[in-house]
């Protein structure tokens, strides 16, 4: 149910990820993210950080703010892009925040250059100035993950490894993790099937003639 601009969106993760996490070594992932209750078309590319974000947060098993909203489309290095409809975007998550109560960890993500298109109505702007809620501009994916999740992201050493500590870290221990245990089956199989193989079995009997 996915048009081609999401898709295009998806291929751009998918490079992300490997420039990030195959950089020293081949691994392989299969990943399902689904929009629950929807039965329209799934369209545009604004929530490819959203979806990346949440992707992380699975493969490290590490849990992500839910009090700030997401959005923003990428390029393959990481770079956020602005995006259509940033005020009504700001307006309706705020005004959800508000139903649940404005405690001062509501906020939104999004990309620095959408800073020059705000303009939100007073009650916004009001909850902002009290503290009650935080608009993040940001430049780079990795700058919003470190706002949600509270851990730094770690950059790409020399050896292909990351800080330990670092959320980075804890993505490619767990990729390493999964690899090893996809070897360590596929070996298994591949042992079996050498097994199987050298099993003699006995020459079935001969049909009885008919007369």
């Amino acid at each position: 149910m996915s048009g081609k601009i999401h898709e295009k969106a998806i291929f751009i993760i998918t490079s992300y990820l490997g420039s990030k996490y195959a950089a020293k070594r081949p691994m392989s992932l299969s990943a399902s993210i689904i929009f629950e209750q929807l039965y329209e078309l799934v369209e545009g590319d604004s929530a490819t950080c959203a979806v990346l974000y949440a992707l992380l947060s699975s493969i490290a098993n590490i849990p992500l703010r839910h009090s700030i909203g997401v959005t923003g489309s990428m390029v393959q290095n990481g770079e956020v892009q602005p995006v259509g409809g940033i005020n009504e975007k700001i307006e309706g998550f705020f005004d959800l925040c508000k139903i649940r109560g404005l405690v001062g960890s509501h906020g939104v993500i999004i990309r620095s250059r959408n800073v020059k298109h705000l303009m939100l109505k007073e009650e916004v702007v009001d909850a902002v100035r009290k503290g009650l809620f935080h608009i993040y501009p940001i430049e780079k994916m990795e700058e919003g993950l470190e706002i949600l999740s509270g851990l730094k992201t770690g950059a790409l050493k020399d050896d292909g490894t990351y800080e330990e500590g670092t959320f980075n870290f804890y993505v490619m221990k767990r990729l390493e993790e999964i690899s090893k245990a996809t070897e360590k089956k596929e070996e298994e199989k591949k042992n079996e099937k050498v097994v199987y193989s050298r099993l003699k079995l006995p020459n079935p009997p001969p049909f009885p003639r008919l007369l």
